[in-house]
């Protein structure tokens, strides 16, 4: 593509994501994307055969944002009397990410067309947290090995940190319709859930 088209093509997938999350997969029309990115629904056409194909590869362009995620889990220091500390930052980071509105905001709607789309649903969790996880266990499986850490099962052990940590802002997001935490919220777990995981894992 030329750098108009280019141009295009990403007007085209940054209002069909704003318009997706504002009014869901059912309620939104090509219309309503082509209006919302100033080009006729031709030229929306043109770039993406069908609505669905849009809803996917704006899903699935998401999952990039993980990359930063991994390498901030991959880096944790092995460090035995600043444990708590690191494994406290990483959680607080891991908060702050994966509470973003817009992060939410995908979430919800990828889960309310599940039934409609499982395969993109799948790939979604895959490409994003299914690799957080892994590279979580991968570290806690080194922590294991350097005598840091006793997970005997670094896998269950990551979706237990993950767990402690996502279980309230997560869940109040899905009945509330949006976040509905301040900063000082996203410390106390933090702080909280390495406490009870390192009171399980240490």
């Amino acid at each position: 593509m030329d750098s108009r088209s280019e141009r295009k093509h990403q007007a085209i997938l940054d209002a069909a994501t704003t318009v997706f999350l504002d009014k869901g997969y059912a309620g939104t029309s090509m219309d309503d994307i082509a209006k919302r990115a100033a080009v006729s629904k031709q030229t929306v056409y043109k770039h993406f055969a069908d609505k669905e194909r849009l809803f996917a590869e704006i899903v699935l362009a998401t999952t990039h944002r993980v990359d930063a995620m991994v390498d901030l889990v991959a880096d944790i220091p092995v460090e035995a009397d600043a444990l708590d500390e690191n494994l406290t930052r990483l959680a607080r980071q891991f908060l702050t990410a994966l509470t973003q509105p817009q992060v939410i905001q995908l979430r919800r709607l990828i889960i309310a067309n599940a039934d409609t789309f499982p395969e993109l649903g799948a790939n979604w969790y895959e490409q994003g947290f299914e690799r957080v996880l892994a590279t979580l266990a991968a570290t806690f499986r080194r922590l294991t090995e350097q005598g840091l850490l006793k997970a005997d099962d670094p896998e269950l052990a990551a979706h237990h940190f993950a767990g402690l940590l996502l279980w309230i802002p997560v869940n109040q997001a899905m009945f509330h319709g949006a976040a509905r935490h301040s900063e000082a919220d996203l410390d106390r777990w933090a702080v909280g859930g390495v406490r009870a995981f390192l009171a399980a894992y240490a």
